[in-house]
C-alpha cells in the first residue's frame, strides 16, 4: 500500500494566522461601525461630497481610520484565500504528485454555480484519499458539513449587504451577527485544514490508531472482568 507523503506544516500554520487577521481585522470594523459608523455616515452625508468643506476636517480623522479599517478586513481576506487555496494544491499534490492540482481548485472555487457544490466535494475527496485513520473520521461529514454552511451564510450576508444597502444608517452593516457569521466560518474552515493535515501525518494516524487500540482493550477487559466479579460475588 503506498504512502501517503506528509503536507507541508508551514502553509497550514499560514492559513491558521491569516484567518485569525481576518476575523480580527473585521471585528475592529464591527467594533468601529458600532461606535463611531453612523455617526461618521450623518456627518458625511452633511458634506454633500465637498472634502473641503471646514466640516470634513472635523471627520478626516474617523475617515482615514474606517478606510485603513476596511484595506485591512480586504486585504486579510484575500491574503486568507490564497494561502487556503495554496494549503489545498499542496495537499492534493501530496496525493496525485504527478497531476496539476491547479486548475481543479481554480475551477471548483471560480466558476459559478459549480463553486457552489463544488468546493466541499473536493475536500472530501482528498480527505478520504490521504486514508485517515480508521474509526477517526466519524465527526469529518458533520465538520466538512457546518464549515460549508458556514461559508454559504458568509455569501448569503455579503449579497444582502451589496444588494440590499446599509438599512440602518452605518457605513457598512456589520454588526455583532455579521461578525459571528465570519468567525464561525474561519474557525470551521481551519478545523477541516487541521483535519485534513493529520490524515495525511502518517505520525498522527498511529498515534489515533493507537489510542483507540488501547481504548479497545480497556473496554474489552472491562467487560471480561464483569463476569469473574460477579461469580465472585454469588460464592461470597
Amino acid at each position: 500500500m503506498r504512502s501517503v507523503p506528509l503536507a507541508p506544516r508551514r502553509p497550514v500554520m499560514v492559513v491558521y494566522v491569516l484567518l485569525a487577521a481576518q476575523v480580527l481585522a473585521v471585528a475592529c470594523l464591527t467594533a468601529f461601525e458600532e461606535t463611531r459608523g453612523r455617526w461618521l455616515a450623518r456627518r458625511l452625508a452633511t458634506l454633500g461630497g465637498d472634502h473641503h468643506a471646514p466640516a470634513a476636517q472635523a471627520v478626516a480623522g474617523a475617515a482615514s481610520a474606517f478606510a485603513l479599517l476596511l484595506i485591512l478586513v480586504v486585504a486579510t481576506t484575500v491574503a486568507a484565500a490564497v494561502a487556503y487555496l495554496s494549503w489545498l494544491v499542496r495537499a492534493r499534490q501530496s496525493i496525485a504528485p504527478s497531476r496539476s492540482p491547479v486548475a481543479p481548485v481554480l475551477a471548483a472555487w471560480f466558476v459559478p454555480v459549480v463553486n457552489l457544490v463544488a468546493p466541499p466535494l473536493m475536500l472530501h475527496r482528498l480527505w478520504r484519499d490521504s486514508r485517515p485513520a480508521p474509526g477517526g473520521g466519524g465527526h469529518w461529514p458533520v465538520l466538512l458539513t457546518a464549515w460549508w454552511l458556514s461559508w454559504l451564510a458568509v455569501l448569503a450576508v455579503v449579497t444582502v449587504r451589496l444588494i440590499g444597502g446599509r438599512g440602518d444608517g452605518g457605513l457598512t452593516g456589520l454588526g455583532p451577527a455579521e461578525l459571528a457569521v465570519v468567525a464561525a466560518c474561519a474557525a470551521l474552515c481551519a478545523a477541516t485544514v487541521r483535519e485534513v493535515t493529520r490524515a495525511q501525518d502518517p505520525d498522527a494516524r498511529r498515534r489515533l490508531a493507537g489510542t483507540r487500540a488501547e481504548a479497545g482493550r480497556q473496554s474489552q477487559a472491562l467487560i471480561s472482568n464483569q463476569p469473574s466479579a460477579a461469580v465472585s460475588k454469588r460464592s461470597s
